[in-house]
C-alpha cells in the first residue's frame, strides 16, 4: 500500500483534513472563551420593541440571569427562554443573540381578565390561562372581576365572561363575578348587586338563550321593582323566578 502513490495522497489529504478540523475546533474553543463574548448586555423589550407595562427589565435580569449559563457562543437559547418565562407577568419570551456580547429578550405580557379562585395573587388572562402576579398591579385601573371554577375550566370561564359582557350590554349591566360549580352550574353577580343564577348550561347557545330571555323582560322588572331585586333565577325553561331584597320586602310589609 505504501508504494501506491494514489493511496498515499488520499491518506495524506484525510490526515491533513483531520488536522485542519482539529485546529479549527481548538481555535473556536479559544475564541469562545474570550471575555469579550461574555453576555454583559441584556436588553428586555416588548413585542416589536414596544414598552412593557408590568415587567420590569431589572427584575427580569435579576430573576433570570442567575439561571443562564454560557456566553455568546455556548448559551442554550431554549433554556434561557424558559428562565425568562418564570418571571411574573411574562407569558412568552423569545431570546436571540446580538454580536458580540448582547442578549435581546422580547417579552409578551399576560393581560389580566380577572382574579381566579380564593388564593391571593392568582389571576386568569384573557386567553384563559391561570398565572400568578401582583394583584395591586393588575388592578391599577380598577377592580377585576372575580372568576372561579373547577381545575381546567379557566379558559371556558374566561370565554363565558366575555360572552356575558356582550349579551348584557343592552341592559348596561356587566358581571362582577362569575363562578362555575363542580356540578357545571353557572352563577354571576352583576355590577348592580343582583345575583344571576343561570343553572347548568352545557354549551354557549343554551346560556345565550337564557340571557336573551332576561334581556327581553329585565326593563319591565327593573321598572316594577327598582332596586328591590336580590336574585334572578333563570333555570326555568320558559320563565324566571325573583327573590326580592329582605329590607325591601320588610318595608313594603310594614307599609
Amino acid at each position: 500500500m505504501w508504494n501506491d502513490v494514489r493511496t498515499m495522497n488520499r491518506v495524506t489529504r484525510v490526515l491533513l483534513g483531520v488536522v485542519v478540523l482539529a485546529l479549527l475546533h481548538a481555535g473556536y474553543r479559544w475564541i469562545a472563551r474570550q471575555p469579550m463574548f461574555d453576555l454583559t448586555v441584556v436588553r428586555v423589550q416588548g413585542p416589536a420593541g414596544e414598552p412593557l407595562r408590568y415587567v420590569n427589565a431589572a427584575t427580569v435580569r435579576s430573576a433570570a440571569l442567575p439561571r443562564i449559563r454560557g456566553n455568546f457562543f455556548s448559551i442554550d437559547l431554549n433554556a434561557a427562554r424558559a428562565a425568562f418565562e418564570t418571571v411574573p407577568w411574562v407569558q412568552h419570551a423569545s431570546v436571540r443573540r446580538e454580536w458580540p456580547n448582547r442578549l435581546v429578550v422580547s417579552v409578551e405580557e399576560y393581560v389580566a381578565l380577572g382574579t381566579w379562585g380564593e388564593q391571593e395573587g392568582r389571576l386568569v388572562s384573557v386567553d384563559g390561562i391561570v398565572f400568578t402576579a401582583n394583584l395591586d398591579e393588575a388592578e391599577e385601573e380598577g377592580k377585576l372581576p372575580a372568576l372561579d371554577g373547577p381545575d381546567g375550566s379557566a379558559r371556558e370561564v374566561a370565554q363565558r365572561l366575555s360572552d356575558l359582557r356582550e349579551w348584557l350590554a343592552p341592559l348596561k349591566l356587566a358581571p362582577r363575578t362569575l363562578t362555575l360549580s363542580k356540578r357545571y352550574a353557572w352563577t354571576a353577580r352583576l355590577d348592580n348587586g343582583i345575583l344571576l343564577n343561570l343553572g347548568r348550561a352545557h354549551d354557549r347557545g343554551e346560556m345565550k338563550a337564557r340571557i336573551d330571555r332576561l334581556v327581553s323582560v329585565y326593563p319591565q322588572l327593573a321598572a316594577a321593582l327598582p332596586g328591590k331585586m336580590e336574585m334572578i333565577d333563570m333555570r326555568y325553561p320558559n320563565g324566571l323566578a325573583l327573590k326580592r331584597r329582605a329590607q325591601a320586602a320588610t318595608a313594603e310589609g310594614e307599609t
